[in-house]
């Protein structure tokens, strides 16, 4: 295992309604590595995360050996390189790719939406609020009151109406996430799992906006209750699954059921990358995104996501020839290719974010839930 100590349980930091730590603990899960979530308070989390890594941001990994991680995606890609067994990383390369770009649309697109369910409404905010500040605020003396209140402000002018949210643009925002449960139930339905009776990074990917946002938080837990009983189902699935005890491999090439996915990334996702790139190559802190009914309103330029952009190119750069042309005709099939090739150039800083999972340079500050 390369060094890798798992006689101690893992430290996960992080808040237990967090989208990002429950990426990671349904991974760790999954993959059936010992962890142990640990909450630090503020203002002490936000001084020890940009001690240890540079940014301050949730979750961070503290490993037996003292060493601290962050970053999501590269984390559990340094995980499986050191854990070789019960991988959920695809061995076939295509599939691979595309499990990869599904997994970053769940990282960076959806974002969005489950913090617009959770604090635009009252019964989401109320909930959040009070369990936020009481999980990460207890050391602040201030009445609980005032911390819901500072807290609902906060998340929502960084990331709801300060992030291209607007109440002309809400019901699209809506219609989106009903879209998405659609096209999953028509997945789930036939399956356990995105790619197979497997679970793969793809599905780890879309925990992060599920496990604790839509399946979790008022309004939308009720949407899917109503509306989409398999995905509830597919969430519990894969916070039950132990890939060790499951026999069943993957699904050969990419299912055709998961292509509405596929096309949605190509209709709108990398088109908002590339607008992103724009926003970050004029030094435009906020920029608008219009694509067919998708309108943004002054969304916020992430660093961050010209590095994600660049990593979708990489990945393909690193493929056989052979690999190249199969996923070439799917990502023109899918109307992808066009978007992710678009901008030549991207202004990505000096070897940027080429220290993680140790080391953060640019990515979007403030506490993720």
């Amino acid at each position: 295992m390369n060094n890798l100590d798992l006689s101690k349980p893992i430290l996960l930091y992080g808040s237990n309604i967090s989208y990002f730590t429950g990426k990671m603990e349904n991974y760790f899960r999954v993959k059936e590595i010992s962890y142990e979530q640990k909450v630090l308070n503020y203002p002490k989390f936000e001084r020890i995360m940009k001690e240890k890594v540079g940014i301050h941001q949730m979750p961070a990994v503290e490993l037996p050996d003292g060493r601290w991680m962050t970053d999501t995606t590269k984390m559990i890609q340094w995980f499986e390189s050191k854990i070789p067994e019960n991988k959920i990383i695809p061995e076939d390369p295509v599939q691979a790719f595309f499990a990869f770009l599904l997994e970053d649309w769940a990282d960076e697109w959806w974002w969005r939406n489950a913090m617009h369910y959770r604090w635009h409404y009252s019964e989401g905010a109320h909930f959040a609020s009070r369990h936020l500040a009481e999980e990460l605020l207890s050391s602040i003396p201030l009445p609980i009151w005032m911390k819901k209140i500072l807290l609902t402000r906060r998340q929502r002018n960084g990331y709801t109406t300060g992030d291209g949210i607007t109440k002309d643009n809400l019901k699209t925002v809506e219609k989106d996430f009903l879209k998405l449960l659609e096209n999953l139930s028509n997945i789930f339905k036939k399956r356990k799992f995105l790619f197979g009776n497997r679970p793969s990074i793809a599905d780890i990917g879309f925990s992060g906006p599920f496990f604790r946002h839509f399946a979790l938080d008022p309004v939308p837990l009720e949407i899917i209750r109503q509306k989409a009983p398999f995905v509830l189902s597919w969430v519990s699935n894969l916070w039950n699954a132990r890939v060790s005890k499951i026999d069943n491999d993957f699904e050969e090439g990419i299912p055709k059921d998961l292509e509405p996915l596929f096309r949605e990334i190509g209709k709108v996702y990398l088109p908002y990358l590339s607008a992103n790139v724009d926003a970050v190559k004029q030094n435009k802190t906020k920029f608008d995104f219009k694509f067919g009914n998708v309108f943004l309103k002054n969304a916020r330029y992430s660093l961050y996501r010209v590095w994600c952009l660049k990593e979708l190119r990489d990945r393909y750069s690193k493929l056989e020839e052979k690999e190249k042309t199969q996923v070439e005709i799917l990502l023109k099939k899918f109307g992808c290719w066009e978007p992710l090739w678009r901008d030549k150039n991207l202004p990505l800083m000096d070897n940027q974010e080429e220290e993680l999972p140790f080391r953060a340079d640019r990515k979007m500050l403030g506490v993720n839930e």
